[in-house]
C-alpha cells in the first residue's frame, strides 16, 4: 500500500508557512500520521510554533474523522530567543517583549482552511500531559531540544501512546556534529524501553511504533 501524500494545495500550504521542517521529513509525517490515525484517536503534536507541520496533522485528522492536538507555550524555544540563530523578531509581541507565535501559528490554520481539525493546548508540556488522561494514536515530539525538555516531554507524552500507535521524533542527530543530542537521547530510550520498535528513518525523523 503506498504512503499516503499531502494534495498539492496542503503541500504549498506547508511550504508557505514559517517554520524549519524540511519538505522530505514533512512527507514522512504525513505518511506516519496517516497510518496511525487509522485507529482513530487524536494525532498529537509537541511544539508547533508557527503551525508548519500542524498543518500536516489537522489535513490527516480532517480526512480520517479525528483531531490534531498541539502543545506550545507558544513562548519560542532556547534557540528562538533573541541573539540565537533561529530567533524571528517579527514573531515577538512588541507589548511585552516576549516571543509569541500564537497569533501567527492561527492565521497559518485559517489560510489553510484547517482551524476546525485543531485543537490547540497552549501551555508548557508536563502541565499538559498531566492532566490529558486519554489515549493517542500518534505522538510528534519536536520541542525544546535541551535534554530537560526532551525528557519531559518522552516521559509525559509516551505511555500515552495506544498500542500501535507511532510515537515520531524529530532532530535526531547521532553525530553531535550534525546537531544536539537530547532528541537522539530519548530515541534511544524509547528503543532501549522494550515498548517501541523502529518503522522508518527519514533524515532526523525516526517513527517509531508501540508494540502490542
Amino acid at each position: 500500500m503506498p504512503a499516503a501524500e499531502p494534495t498539492p494545495e496542503i503541500l504549498a500550504a506547508f511550504e508557505a508557512a514559517k517554520g524549519f521542517m524540511p519538505v522530505k521529513e514533512g512527507l514522512a509525517l504525513y505518511a506516519a500520521a496517516a497510518e496511525a490515525a487509522r485507529l482513530g484517536l487524536p494525532l498529537l503534536e509537541v511544539g508547533t510554533y508557527c503551525g508548519r507541520s500542524t498543518i500536516l496533522l489537522a489535513d490527516v485528522a480532517r480526512a480520517a474523522g479525528t483531531v490534531a492536538l498541539t502543545v506550545d507555550h507558544h513562548r519560542g524555544s532556547e534557540e528562538q530567543q533573541p541573539g540565537w540563530e533561529y530567533h524571528d523578531p517579527t514573531v515577538v509581541d512588541p507589548e511585552v517583549g516576549l516571543m509569541d507565535t500564537l497569533p501567527t501559528f492561527r492565521r497559518t490554520l485559517r489560510k489553510a482552511g484547517l482551524e476546525d481539525h485543531v485543537v490547540a493546548l497552549v501551555g508548557r508540556s508536563p502541565q499538559v500531559a498531566a492532566v490529558w488522561a486519554g489515549p493517542l494514536g500518534f505522538v510528534f515530539i519536536d520541542g525544546g531540544h535541551t535534554d530537560e525538555h526532551a525528557t519531559n516531554d518522552y516521559e509525559g507524552w509516551a505511555p500515552k501512546v495506544a498500542p500501535g500507535g507511532l510515537l515520531v521524533i524529530h532532530d535526531v542527530f547521532p553525530d553531535p556534529a550534525d546537531g544536539g543530542q537530547a532528541p537522539f537521547r530519548i530515541y534511544l530510550r524509547a528503543l532501549e524501553s522494550g515498548d517501541f520498535e523502529e518503522i522508518s528513518v527519514t533524515d532526523s525523523l525516526r517513527v517509531l511504533r508501540r508494540k502490542g
